[in-house]
């Protein structure tokens, strides 16, 4: 398992009876995870005395307590800074466990040796973006939620990256794809957060069973001769580290060689040296 253990800013300190108990910068949230079916006991206080806590609902969805959270606050990852707030479906806008994915191509990119241009799929927030773009690539930010690129520009503002080299694109992440296909554009990295289910900005449905294959069998066609890298993340449960394994060994590998590394992602828990998981990552490097 490849652990996110860097964090300074955020911390899950506790798990139990579904659950996790988490410190965001200075506050805390309490919020569901489907991966705690244990009920080990709530020992740590701050199970009671927190900041937030998002009630799941039996019927689906949920809603958010608060308790002295403002609407929005800071936490940073090494000279990254990102917005957080909370918004309906549990998420505060960021996924500290890809930090772990950050680290890894970030050191590729640096190591590289010469220009990189990264192309990040899903890009939400900007997490992975401002990783890549602080690491020195030029960076292509494609998401269908205007929103979502909106929050991820003032993350990069606010990690001093204003002016680094970076598109920000709404658009539909398959049709661009096929776009830069005609186009004649590549990549030197691809980095792919596709969600289980979602729809594009102009409601295209994307259900992640059916369209993942297909997408990264289009990006292999927008891959340089010598790509650096390739990283697919998931949270959905039937696609296993073996699963993205597979796909990236049938597609990338056949074409360009290098090796594949797939493993579950997490992240670890104060309470007991225990690591929570958190996902499943695939990695393709042509080293």
């Amino acid at each position: 398992m490849w652990i996110a253990d860097n964090w300074k800013d955020y911390e899950v300190i506790d798990t139990s009876e579904g659950e996790k108990l988490e410190r965001w910068g200075e506050y805390i949230l309490v919020r569901p995870d489907p991966q705690v079916i244990w009920d080990t006991p709530k020992k740590d206080k701050r199970w009671k005395k927190h900041n937030g806590h998002y009630h799941r609902s039996s019927k689906g969805g949920g809603e958010w307590e608060f308790f002295d959270l403002p609407n929005t606050w800071q936490i940073g990852y090494k000279d990254l800074k990102f917005n957080l707030q909370p918004f309906k479906f549990k998420h505060t806008g960021l996924f500290p466990e890809q930090a772990v994915n950050w680290e890894w191509f970030g050191d590729k990119i640096r190591k590289a040796g010469r220009p990189v241009k990264v192309l990040n799929l899903f890009a939400y927030t900007g997490g992975a973006t401002l990783a890549a773009a602080a690491a020195g690539a030029s960076v292509t930010h494609v998401d269908a939620s205007k929103g979502m690129v909106t929050w991820a520009k003032e993350n990069a503002e606010l990690s001093g990256l204003k002016d680094a080299p970076i598109r920000w694109l709404v658009d539909d992440c398959v049709k661009f794809v096929e776009r830069e296909i005609r186009r004649g554009n590549h990549y030197d990295g691809i980095i792919m957060d596709p969600p289980s289910y979602g729809r594009g900005p102009k409601g295209e449905i994307w259900k992640i069973e059916e369209k993942v294959y297909p997408l990264i069998k289009l990006c292999t066609q927008i891959l340089t001769d010598e790509p650096l890298f390739f990283l697919i993340n998931s949270y959905t449960t039937g696609l296993q580290p073996a699963v993205l394994s597979y796909m990236l060994n049938t597609e990338i590998v056949s074409k360009f060689g290098g090796s594949v590394d797939a493993q579950e992602i997490g992240l670890p828990v104060s309470c007991n040296g225990l690591v929570l998981p958190c996902g499943a990552s695939g990695r393709w490097n042509l080293s």
